[in-house]
């Protein structure tokens, strides 16, 4: 995917997560405070500012599902980043030059047990979470989000068990 402008300066550096089961489902959040439909997500968060993606993703992974990096096997990161573009609307009320965010995305895979989710452990960004079909993510995401889940999607196919 590419961004709408090539100043990549105006894309807020995130991380996405697709931590797939056992039983290759992939983690949704529903995600607190949401208003109307496509409130559920896979965890993301922002880069720091000289912090590697791939410590990002187990920093967000560890604050949004309460997760420790022992309990996870990093299987791929993407090798480009995914961009998306805040609507108008959200670019308002949001403070700072972006005008939306690209994105390294990680699939991992959760050695660990349902119990082992908290997330509760930080600030919570979710309220409810549920195991899920790579392939219905896009459907389920917000609308300026689903090019990149549809990508995300593609990409990390191999790592379901769907058929």
């Amino acid at each position: 995917m590419s961004a709408t402008t090539s100043d990549t300066s105006l894309y807020r550096p995130n991380v996405g997560l697709a931590l797939f089961s056992g039983a290759g489902h992939v983690f949704l959040g529903r995600r607190i405070n949401g208003r109307g439909a496509f409130q559920w997500q896979m965890p993301q968060g922002g880069v720091d500012e000289g912090e590697d993606a791939a410590d990002a993703a187990l920093r967000e992974l560890e604050e949004e599902v309460g997760l420790s990096a022992k309990l996870v096997e990093v299987m791929e990161e993407t090798e480009d980043w995914l961009t998306y573009e805040f609507p108008a609307e959200i670019r308002r009320r949001m403070p700072g030059p972006y005008i939306g965010q690209r994105q390294k995305w990680f699939a991992l895979r959760f050695k660990g047990s349902d119990s082992d989710i908290r997330l509760d452990k930080h600030t919570p960004e979710f309220d409810a979470w549920r195991w899920a079909h790579l392939s219905e993510t896009p459907g389920l995401i917000v609308p300026f989000k689903r090019p990149v889940y549809e990508e995300v999607a593609r990409r990390f196919a191999r790592w379901t068990n769907e058929t």
